[in-house]
């Protein structure tokens, strides 16, 4: 059940292939078709308001907008990703292309509740054929290590600031136009990357009849799925609730049951020497906790933006910047440049310290703080640090796979960052909501109390943030192997000539 190029290098060894020649286009058509999927889980936070009061749901509704993204993104992820494996990486990232933009435009004329929720998990269906496609393209399209580790780099550094390009965007829409188009300005991104991929991305075909894992399949699908909900419903909720409870162990025994059944079927959806190489393992690790701290930034520090400092959607927006400018350095150069050399453990770690001090400046904020001297040091220290991170997480994930395993490789790493995200999340929502309760405990509630209690509980946050990106690099610098990253595999030699 291999899937591969159509090889037009049987004419000649040392003759490139077209797909090879526009190897940097085909990294512009990736890159835009991730930043859409990504920015699409922040993108829509700005507008929620706005479409509350245009469809009339209510504050108890507005969080499955968001979370129904969520679900149907994070727990089919490793189904897209074999599915990709399967069927071919260029024909599921159309599919994922046309699909997520067909939701989009549903979406975007919606014209109730109910509709816009199925919209949105429409679009969490076909990111998640899209996201592994995407990786999994540029893991075969880049194959010499200098030029895959520039590759990763400004990749990674789509994947990390997606989320705060989604909030200047959404803001911006929001304003200017109508929250409809937060929805709908996906048509623009994927009618790009449609084009660029039907003309610069060599097709490809499987030499077998597609074999699935279904009972693997429907397994992880289901744990996942309970796993993101019983986080969510956490946060709602609260971690002592019955269901919340019942879902989490749910979802924690069909993962047990699901790494029972790979141990057994003949076609694993998700082969266990994937995830055991210490390599990939610490990637995936290193995903995990950056996605579980970096959430809270983009979540808590928007809190803190607009309703204490008083900021509007576009300046919160902007605010940000800094951050993204830090992760594209970070990503671009320092990841060109050192990983080549010294290998993921020493940047991996590095990048999580400097996340974590990034974090315990910002966990200094008071009422009277200001952008300048306060929030923008934290930020491009964050930014720096995820950089650091995610460009060669992301490489370290897809590393020494066949080619025939990148698709459910690529998704593994994407699985990772979305889960984490999710309990991230919750688990932060409900330290930020404890942490201001205890600190009104006792004292006259007032303007000035209230905002010093939401001040608290976003800095208690913070210190939570920088804590998991601590422990995240003491985990990476004891699991990850020192040395370089190993040279991709002779099968990995897609479409290239050298």
């Amino acid at each position: 059940m291999t899937t591969t190029t159509i090889d037009p290098l049987e004419t000649g060894r040392g003759e490139q292939t077209r797909e090879h020649r526009l190897r940097w286009f085909v990294l512009a058509v990736i890159g835009l078709a991730q930043l859409m999927v990504v920015l699409d889980a922040t993108i829509v936070n700005i507008a929620l308001p706005a479409a509350q009061q245009s469809l009339g749901f209510s504050d108890g509704d507005r969080q499955w907008v968001v979370t129904a993204y969520a679900l149907a993104f994070g727990s089919l992820l490793l189904l897209g990703g074999r599915l990709s494996d399967l069927f071919g990486r260029r024909n599921t990232f159309v599919i994922g292309l046309v699909g997520f933009a067909v939701m989009s435009a549903v979406g975007g004329a919606a014209v109730n509740f109910p509709m816009l929720v199925a919209a949105r998990a429409g679009q969490g269906v076909f990111a998640a054929l899209l996201a592994p496609a995407a990786l999994s393209l540029l893991a075969t399209t880049f194959t010499e290590p200098g030029e895959r580790a520039k590759a990763f780099g400004i990749f990674g550094a789509i994947a990390g600031a997606g989320g705060a390009v989604g909030l200047l965007l959404g803001g911006v829409l929001t304003e200017w136009t109508s929250w409809r188009w937060s929805l709908y300005v996906n048509l623009v991104f994927a009618a790009v990357a449609l084009v660029g991929a039907l003309t610069m991305m060599a097709p490809h075909k499987s030499e077998h009849r597609p074999r699935l894992d279904i009972p693997g399949t429907i397994t992880v699908s289901a744990a996942l799925f309970s796993i993101v909900y019983g986080f969510s419903h956490a946060e709602s909720h609260g971690w002592s609730n019955s269901a919340t409870i019942a879902w989490l162990v749910a979802g924690v025994v069909g993962l047990a049951v699901f790494v029972v059944i790979e141990m057994r079927v003949a076609h694993p959806l998700l082969p266990l020497r994937i995830v055991l190489d210490r390599t990939r393992g610490g990637a995936y690790l290193a995903m995990f906790v950056t996605g579980s701290g970096m959430f809270a930034v983009f979540l808590f520090l928007t809190f803190y933006l607009q309703t204490v400092l008083q900021y509007s959607p576009i300046v919160t927006g902007l605010a940000f910047l800094p951050m993204v400018a830090g992760m594209v350095v970070s990503a671009t150069t320092a990841t060109g440049v050192l990983l080549p050399r010294v290998g993921p453990r020493l940047l991996i770690t590095t990048g999580l310290v400097v996340a974590a001090l990034g974090m315990a400046l910002l966990a200094q904020l008071t009422v009277d703080s200001t952008y300048g001297l306060h929030i923008l040091p934290g930020l491009i220290l964050l930014g720096t640090g995820m950089g650091m991170v995610f460009a060669p997480g992301m490489q370290g994930a897809i590393t020494g796979v066949e080619p025939e395993d990148a698709g459910v490789a690529s998704a593994t790493v994407n699985t990772m960052q979305q889960v984490g995200g999710s309990i991230g999340t919750a688990l932060l929502s409900t330290v930020a909501a404890t942490a201001a309760t205890d600190y009104l405990t006792g004292l006259e509630p007032g303007p000035q109390t209230m905002a010093m209690a939401a001040v608290h509980s976003y800095t208690t946050t913070f210190w939570w943030a920088a804590a998991i990106f601590t422990a995240g690099a003491v985990i990476s610098a004891f699991l990850l192997p020192g040395g370089k990253l190993p040279a991709p595999a002779e099968g990995q030699q897609l479409a290239m000539a050298h």
